[in-house]
């Protein structure tokens, strides 16, 4: 079995870490009742007898004495690790593996990359190696932060060259949080612009994520929980309920249930890599078979069901309509519309009893409204693990490398075009050692690029589907 090690950027980023490692540690409880350490649980967390002094006191089977997570917590505030550690994971997160400060990043990516970045290099290398030197087969990083922010935009994107020149080999897996059109802060486009123009060299794949999509989500099952529509109840204790108990109004903004939501994509994406199933993908195959382009490596995803049923009783979708939702707009995690975009490739990552003709049905019934590029008609990449989540009799991620990602690309260079026209808030960044205006005009022109690539490949949408000639076997 291989191994990945999450590290987890910022506020946002460390919020979202800590709701997957309970989700995790929820699904390997319920599968693994003895209690024994298996290969399962090694992907991502260590097993350590906290007798022992030093490293010694790693054990590679038998029973669990202490779990460890296989992470790395990185924030420039010292507020949310604190949390954690104060909190119900406190034993989960090894000491040695977390780097705080206490000034901040200011919401400005020059101090977070620039800054920070020179001044905790040593640290973070020190930590990811050490983080790799307790995996037998590192296949995986796995990077969690937002764009808008100072730590997550800036730092977040440090630590991918780190990764690159330090393990060349290893994947970096990029979940990305992206400001909303009224997000609070307000350099958040200068911050998501500087920070795309890393993810674009750097990453190998990258999950946009639209802050505003998960808001949409989360106010629908608000909205449809208070109709009382399908005998949908809020279980006590639920995430989209608040300490008194009532529903959250719609005007404030749900994090919790919002993170839980983008966990739920981590623990679907990295199940195959955590428990068995007849049709296993390993995390490098998703690269291979989704990235055609280098640049072009942003998976759009889709997940049903959007919520896990330990917080809301909403009844199990029947499932073929569950993948029917994956392709709808309603289920996307950024605000866009694959069915009425092109797509270059498209993974189903299936968990539960479903078997794999199901996977080829509903793959049949859906090709015919679905636009593919001509080249790659048939690019579809299939997973089954036999694990549901907690709660589910099934549950389906879609990732698709599809051209609906760029609407969002050009919103996000409108609004860094506002800003930037007008000077505001520049010399912020400009008083940064190492950071001049150049470092703007070379971020918007990677990101123009990348949206032109895109616009050549909706160019080729009309283009008729060669029925190219096949190689003939005689029997």
């Amino acid at each position: 079995m291989t191994q990945s090690v999450v590290v987890q950027v910022g506020q946002c980023g460390n919020q979202i870490g800590c709701c997957f490692w309970d989700l995790a540690l929820r699904e390997h409880a319920a599968v693994n009742q003895k209690g024994i350490y298996d290969e399962a649980i090694s992907s991502f967390f260590r097993n350590v007898d906290t007798r022992v002094v030093g490293d010694g006191g790693n054990i590679s089977k038998g029973k669990i004495c202490s779990l460890k997570a296989r992470a790395v917590l990185i924030d420039m505030e010292e507020g949310v690790v604190n949390e954690i550690l104060q909190g119900p994971l406190r034993d989960v997160f090894d000491s040695k593996q977390l780097i705080t400060d206490i000034s901040g990043s200011g919401n400005n990516w020059a101090v977070g990359h620039k800054v920070f970045g020179r001044l905790y290099q040593e640290q973070i290398l020190e930590k990811l190696r050490k983080s790799a030197e307790h995996c037998d087969c590192l296949q995986c990083f796995f990077i969690i932060h937002s764009m808008g922010g100072g730590t997550g935009s800036g730092l977040g994107t440090f630590l991918l060259k780190v990764l690159e020149d330090e393990f060349p080999e290893v994947y970096r897996f990029v979940t990305s949080v992206y400001p909303s059109g009224e997000d609070d802060v307000i350099t958040s486009p200068y911050n998501s612009i500087l920070a795309m123009k890393e993810l674009n060299e750097h990453a190998d794949c990258v999950l946009p994520i639209d802050n505003q999509s998960l808001f949409d989500i989360i106010s629908k099952i608000d909205l449809m929980v208070n109709s009382g529509k399908l005998g949908t109840t809020i279980k006590p204790k639920s995430l989209v309920t608040s300490s008194a108990g009532a529903l959250k109004k719609q005007h404030q903004k749900p994090f919790d249930a919002m993170n839980n939501i983008v966990a739920n994509l981590l623990l679907n994406l990295t199940s195959s890599a955590r428990f068995e199933g007849s049709l296993n993908m390993d995390l490098n195959e998703i690269s291979m078979n989704l990235v055609p382009f280098p640049q072009l490596h942003y998976l759009v995803s889709s997940l049903t069901p959007l919520y896990t049923l330990a917080d809301v009783n909403i009844p199990t979708r029947r499932l073929d309509q569950m993948f029917s939702d994956a392709f709808s707009k309603d289920h996307q995690l950024i605000r866009a519309d694959p069915k009425h975009s092109l797509y270059l490739a498209c993974a189903l990552m299936v968990r539960g009893n479903v078997q794999v003709s199901d996977l080829r049905r509903n793959i049949e019934r859906l090709k015919p409204s679905l636009q593919f590029i001509s080249w790659n008609q048939e690019g579809w990449k299939t997973s089954l693990c036999s694990v549901p989540p907690v709660g589910h009799s099934h549950s389906l991620l879609a990732l698709a490398n599809n051209t609906c990602v760029k609407p969002t690309f050009m919103e996000l260079r409108e609004r860094f075009m506002r800003l930037y026209k007008k000077k505001a808030h520049l010399h912020h960044y400009l008083q940064i050692e190492g950071m001049e205006e150049s470092c703007f005009m070379e971020a918007v022109s990677s990101l123009s690029t990348l949206i032109e690539e895109y616009n050549q490949l909706d160019a080729t949408r009309s283009m008729p589907v060669e029925d190219l000639p096949r190689l003939s076997v005689a029997v």
